[in-house]
């Protein structure tokens, strides 16, 4: 998997690439991850309303993908506006449609731009929400450095991020040592490609100006029997990890993760023994109140 400028909620969210039937593919994983993931994001929203010093009116989503963490957001803080930000203009078209479904069309905006430009000038907003997306960044300090003076004195920027990819097979059941070894081939790419994922976020957003006062992990352990949604969503994220690793695996294992997916009696959509394990890791932090203000990289 690749380093790409762009940012959403799972994996390496947008290889630059053109095949529309990928996207829709990606697309659909991250709104599954999404979905498997509420409770955990629901209770990411209640610990930004615990910290809040006024009331959010003004969002922006850095990475926003297909809008999941955007709507979560706006459903959490009823009286608010989002922008939401992407390089992918596909992503955010899909994003806009879900707007019109869900009747907040005139509560989000949209905005096409690249990070590792720059973080788009906009009006100061009361919550910064970047899921996933940091650890893509070719210099995430400077692009910090840049999102602070779009947060107002007093408002909060938070941050998850992602130590790894979900494990889904147990070791000792068919395909399961086969995800393991995919794994560590992801992880060694990982350490070439993105660098920063599995960062101390609390040291890089204090080198920023933040003060962090929110800083804990997000355990995911959803035991068998899984529910046919947990399925689709092992299939989706196994079929990209398949694209990324699969001509770099001994025949033994590629077969094994090939049956994974075939539609045979190892396929994880006919599977009730899947074992989801991932862990995230939440970071709230606050612009202080006081603070001087802050001249974007670059200015005069």
């Amino acid at each position: 998997m690749h380093h790409h400028h762009s940012h959403s909620a799972h994996a390496d969210h947008h290889d630059a690439h053109d095949d529309s039937d990928t996207d829709d593919a990606l697309s659909d994983l991250l709104d599954l991850d999404a979905e498997v993931l509420a409770g955990p994001l629901n209770d990411v929203r209640a610990d930004i309303e615990q910290l809040v010093d006024a009331p959010v009116r003004r969002i922006l989503d850095l990475g926003a993908g297909t809008g999941t963490g955007t709507f979560g957001l706006l459903r959490h803080f009823a009286g608010a506006h989002a922008l939401a930000v992407d390089s992918s203009e596909e992503m955010l078209e899909r994003l806009r449609r879900r707007a019109d479904d869900l009747g907040l069309q005139d509560r989000v905006s949209t905005l096409r731009a690249d990070l590792d430009e720059a973080v788009p000038e906009v009006a100061p907003v009361d919550l910064a929400w970047a899921s996933a997306s940091l650890h893509h960044l070719a210099d995430p300090d400077r692009t910090l450095a840049e999102l602070v003076a779009t947060i107002r004195p007093g408002g909060l920027l938070a941050v998850v991020e992602l130590a790894g990819f979900p494990r889904f097979v147990p070791d000792a059941t068919p395909g399961g040592a086969a995800e393991a070894r995919a794994h560590a081939l992801l992880a060694a790419d990982r350490a070439m490609d993105m660098p920063a994922m599995g960062s101390d976020w609390g040291v890089r957003l204090t080198m920023a100006g933040l003060v962090v006062e929110r800083d804990r992990p997000i355990v995911v352990d959803l035991a068998p029997p899984s529910a046919p949604l947990i399925g689709d969503y092992a299939a989706a994220s196994l079929m990209r990890m398949h694209g990324a690793v699969a001509d770099r695996l001994e025949t033994r294992d590629r077969e094994a993760l090939d049956a994974l997916l075939d539609g045979g009696t190892s396929d994880v959509r006919r599977r009730s023994d899947l074992h989801v394990t991932t862990e995230r890791r939440l970071w709230i932090a606050r612009r202080p109140a006081a603070s001087t203000p802050l001249t974007r990289v670059g200015a005069a």
